[in-house]
């Protein structure tokens, strides 16, 4: 049995790192895009410097320049790559030539065709988030799970999970990884109780 990772995003303190350090989940994100979590290359280096080796850093990028995803790669800032904006298969494929991090491409669900179309691109992973017309994810909403296909690569499960729901998502489709953020903030800002609570109910249930 493939146990379901969890992933933590939208680190951006110290205090975020001493939390995600003490109950472990695989992977915490950095946000590089605009967003009220976003932060710089700098302090991501600093949390990165703090961040226990056995979790995986995620860089989350929105229509960044290459040459910036690269650098970061090289800079050994990453583990993970997850393309969350209208990145191509062309940008895909240009950047899997260069760096050897697995690259993540975050699809916004509107239905099961485009799902279908995403199965064929040339990423690693697929991260699976709810669709909204103004925003690249961190909605914090849930989408129609029945509407994922039978998908033939892993995919990162995102959008409005919390602790009330995770369980189901993990019995009715057994994703590679599930991944939140906003549950597991209290007033913008993450919880430690609501991480490790979080954490602890996937494990419970893989």
């Amino acid at each position: 049995m493939v146990l379901t990772k969890i992933k933590i995003c939208g680190l951006t303190s110290e205090a975020d790192i001493v939390a995600v350090n003490e109950i472990l989940p695989d992977y915490i994100g950095f946000v590089f895009a605009k967003s009220r979590r976003q932060i710089s290359e700098e302090t991501a280096r600093r949390l990165k410097d703090h961040l226990n080796p056995r979790i995986q850093s995620v860089g989350v990028f929105v229509n960044e320049k290459i040459e910036t995803v690269i650098r970061l790669c090289e800079n050994n800032l990453l583990d993970l790559v997850q393309l969350h904006g209208d990145e191509t298969e062309e940008y895909i494929l240009r950047l899997k030539k260069v760096i050897s991090q697995p690259v993540a491409k975050a699809i916004r669900v509107s239905g099961p065709e485009a799902l279908i179309r995403a199965d064929d691109l040339p990423c690693d992973y697929l991260l699976l988030d709810t669709y909204h017309k103004e925003q690249y994810g961190g909605s914090g909403i849930c989408f129609d799970w029945s509407s994922i296909p039978g998908l033939n690569k892993p995919y990162f499960l995102a959008g409005g999970l919390q602790r009330d729901n995770v369980s189901q998502a993990i019995s009715q489709l057994s994703p590679f990884c599930v991944d939140v953020s906003s549950s597991v903030e209290t007033d913008g800002v993450k919880d430690r109780n609501k991480i490790i609570e979080f954490v602890t109910k996937v494990r419970s249930v893989r």
